[in-house]
């Protein structure tokens, strides 16, 4: 029993100074660009005292850390000048990540999270700098298993029930994972931000530089910035997903992933809401899916549509294999799906493409020279709408509901009657004219809120076989 308060390992202190400077950069900034032209000695010296105070605060911060196990609780005291006390008792401990960034693993250290039910965006508790040992004993002492035990289970675990993803595989996670419009996001925002220190001259000169380029040069520009924010977004996935491996030890599922930051992941079997897969637009016309889960809690774990990644890229017809494998009570056969009504259709086009419609009569009146670019759009919403009639479906099975909707990526999901926490039928004027109806049902997501799925206009006695279902009511 670690019963005597133990101090973070003394390189917490840089890993806190770290921490300060970042969170202060936008004061180091303001300090330096307020204070530049005229009084450069007075920004230096206030830059410099800024940087004295993250200091001694890291050391004091670190100082007055301390944490042991005693009585089956987690005690944690900290705090300058206010001293804190936290007690977490083990057995509403629902996990314990560990993480390794660069400095953790070259000093063989890493950075213990634990998480209760009740975890909202941040860890319950967070050791941020301690050895590898200590961490792993950590875990080991508050799942109340011995190390040996837990060295034993993992190895006859990762021999049967495990999974690592392949070099191909990554390559291919990395390639269609759609990191193209979030780079560019990035760099509009980054953009947005410094463009107040950009020289007011700078756009005439950049634009007579782009019209002396000619016409094929910018074309081959565009393409080699696409290209190059195309291979950064590989670059990104490959080191995010680097050596990921799902392993099932007992009653949990343990994720460890990364290059630049290793970390596992450890999902108990008890927290999972519900289990499927995502097609992006991307990899669905190459036979790829992301399978996903939906975990009760507050896992700071996000993939696609901000669920927890069990796998990052397999092929859709090996899926069942895998949930066989690591979740055999998620798995659900796809076999006569109940789908959409061909009345439903123009609801679902109707929806899509009037604000198409709307952004085309203005760009009409407005610039009419650029109005093939809202009739591009309008198109598309309109093969979209027609997709997302085509896929939206349900099934039945048992105590198991399989339902698949797309909002712009297809998504399966596999929900287990005790697992739904609200069932929700809604009707408009028109929805009744024509017997359909929507339906919406919610489980427990990440920080305890809840997770919505809906489908919309479904035949109405569909609806309401659905709702005999999870109400146990029986046909009269």
């Amino acid at each position: 029993m670690m019963s005597k308060p133990k101090r973070l390992h003394p390189a917490a202190v840089i890993l806190h100074i770290v921490i300060g400077i970042r969170n202060s950069l936008f004061f180091f900034i303001l300090l330096f660009v307020t204070l530049f032209d005229d009084k450069l000695l007075y920004a230096f010296l206030a830059m410099l005292a800024l940087l004295l105070l993250i200091i001694i605060t890291s050391v004091l911060t670190w100082q007055r850390f301390t944490y042991r196990v005693e009585e089956d609780e987690l005690r944690l005291e900290y705090g300058i000048i206010i001293r804190k006390k936290r007690f977490i008792s083990k057995h509403r401990i629902q996990s314990i990540d560990l993480t390794q960034n660069i400095l953790h693993r070259i000093f063989k250290l890493t950075k213990v999270e634990i998480e209760t039910a009740g975890t909202g965006a941040e860890a319950e508790a967070s050791l941020i700098c301690v050895t590898l040992t200590e961490g792993e004993a950590l875990r080991a002492e508050l799942k109340s298993i011995s190390s040996r035990e837990q060295h034993e289970n993992e190895i006859e675990e990762e021999a049967y029930l495990a999974q690592t993803i392949t070099r191909k595989q990554l390559l291919l996670a990395g390639a269609t994972s759609g990191s193209i419009g979030v780079l560019l996001a990035i760099a509009g925002f980054a953009f947005s931000e410094i463009e107040r220190f950009i020289p007011s001259n700078f756009y005439d000169d950049a634009y007579r530089w782009i019209i002396g380029l000619g016409l094929l040069i910018m074309v081959l520009f565009i393409v080699g910035t696409l290209l190059l924010l195309w291979l950064l977004g590989i670059i990104g996935t490959m080191i995010k997903y680097w050596n990921f491996t799902i392993t099932k030890v007992d009653e949990d599922i343990v994720i460890t992933r990364g290059l630049l930051e290793k970390k596992q992941i450890t999902i108990p079997l008890k927290r999972i809401q519900a289990v499927g897969y995502a097609e992006s637009v991307i990899r669905q016309p190459f036979g790829y899916a992301t399978v996903i889960a939906e975990i009760a809690g507050g896992s700071n774990e996000k993939g696609e549509d901000f669920s927890t990644v069990l796998f990052p890229i397999m092929k859709v017809e090996e899926v069942e294999a895998f949930l066989e494998k690591f979740l055999p009570m998620y798995v659900n056969k796809q076999n006569n799906m109940q789908s959409l009504p061909k009345r439903a259709r123009k609801y679902y086009i109707i929806r899509m493409t009037i604000p198409a419609l709307l952004l085309l009569g203005v760009v009409f009146f407005v610039f009419p020279h650029l109005s093939w670019i809202p009739l591009i759009l309008l198109a598309v919403c309109v093969g979209l709408s027609l997709l997302q009639h085509k896929d939206a479906g349900y099934l039945i099975n048992g105590q198991k509901l399989l339902i698949r909707y797309r909002n712009i990526n297809k998504v399966t999901m596999v929900l287990h009657h005790k697992r739904i926490q609200a069932f929700n039928k809604k009707q408009n004027w028109f929805h009744r004219k024509e017997n359909l109806a929507r339906l919406k049902l919610s489980i427990i997501g990440k920080m305890g809120l809840g997770k919505h799925y809906t489908i919309k206009e479904l035949d109405v006695t569909d609806v309401d076989d659905l709702s005999d279902w999870y109400s146990y009511r029986k046909k009269g």
